[in-house]
């Protein structure tokens, strides 16, 4: 099968490709390489698998789906971001590079799409209430974080909530700009599956980490940050008390997932877009992977701040026994072992731009 992978050349996308090949597959990369994520050429040279181009430019697009069966779109701006001022750059990126991309595949008659989802389209994750049973508490509010009260309350009555799983069910409520827009991503992706029968699956990604990720920017992930900061012989500074709960899922497990979900988009309905929670199934806390880390890197350890940003979460771990059983994928990285390998992988430069 040949595939196109955009955004191929980056963290995730570049462990797709080495799957994909893995498997017997014929991967086509498309990557802008933007200097915010590629300041330096990546390793190994361009080869006859690789074009350099923006997504959303049309004709850069329809020149890299001739003779492709699958897309596996990868290509996008990630992370929470400094302000909202980046707000205009994440709907470029993600929403109007999705809406080209889907575009040119209708005309080109491409018909198979797995894509790059997220938890985050959930916002907070799923809690119980001792009262009032599973509840959907609001956003938190700044003077609660402020004053260290970073729990959700119960919407109805103020109780202590207990966190749980959340499945693909759950309705959808992004807290970020970030968020926002890759669910918009899956609306689009859904549209078209309608319009062209095509068949899609979003893969909601939890907190992947592994080798490669990129280091000293602001739209990494949190493990990379702490990463970047044991790299400089720096404590990572966890931000509220370390006890958010969330899912770190290993990046090789990722590119598995993407490789077993275009081998299995022939067998998937057409016409509708079907998401997919990707995480390991073992939760932990920021705290725990930040102590994992650093005492797997020998560096100082973590530094719990009570910082906090506004539209971060406080717990989001999410059920992946739909893509296990539908799919019969199994992540192969346990914690432990995953965070021994990246306290000590290579990270790749990246700067903010």
């Amino acid at each position: 099968m040949r595939v196109l992978v955009t955004g191929g050349a980056g963290f995730i996308g570049s462990h797709i490709v080495t799957a994909l090949r893995g498997r017997g597959h014929d991967p086509l990369v498309l990557d802008a390489l933007l200097p915010a994520a590629h300041p330096t050429p990546p390793p190994g040279p361009p080869d006859s698998g690789f074009l350099r181009g923006d997504v959303r430019d049309p004709e850069t697009v329809r020149a890299a789906l001739r003779g492709v069966d699958a897309v596996c779109h990868q290509a996008a701006m990630v992370g929470l971001g400094k302000d909202f001022a980046d707000a205009p750059r994440y709907v470029a990126a993600n929403d109007l590079g999705t809406a080209v991309l889907l575009a040119e595949m209708a005309s080109a008659g491409v018909r198979g799409l797995v894509l790059a989802g997220s938890m985050v389209v959930y916002g907070e994750g799923r809690y119980e209430c001792p009262r009032h049973g599973v509840v959907r508490p609001g956003p938190r509010r700044r003077d609660d974080l402020e004053a260290g009260r970073f729990e959700p309350r119960c919407p109805d009555c103020g109780a202590q909530l207990s966190p749980g799983l959340v499945t693909e069910d759950a309705p959808t409520d992004p807290r970020n700009v970030y968020a926002t827009t890759k669910l918009t991503q899956e609306h689009l992706a859904a549209a078209w599956a309608r319009c062209t029968e095509g068949r899609a699956v979003s893969l909601r990604y939890h907190n992947v980490y592994g080798p490669g990720m990129p280091r000293d920017t602001p739209y990494a992930g949190v493990a990379s940050f702490f990463r970047s900061s044991l790299a400089r012989g720096e404590a990572p500074r966890v931000y509220e008390d370390g006890r958010q709960r969330r899912d770190f899922v290993h990046v090789r497990d990722v590119a598995e997932a993407n490789v077993t979900a275009l081998e299995a988009l022939g067998g998937l309905e057409p016409g509708i877009c079907t998401p997919y929670n990707t995480g390991s199934g073992d939760p932990r806390t920021i705290g725990e992977m930040a102590a994992a880390l650093s005492t797997a890197h020998g560096g100082p350890a973590p530094v719990v701040t009570g910082e906090f940003r506004l539209g971060d979460v406080r717990h989001i771990t999410a059920d992946s026994a739909r893509l296990r059983h539908d799919l019969g994928w199994h992540p192969r990285t346990d914690f432990p072992t995953g965070m021994r390998e990246f306290a000590h992988a290579p990270q790749r430069p990246a700067i903010a731009s």
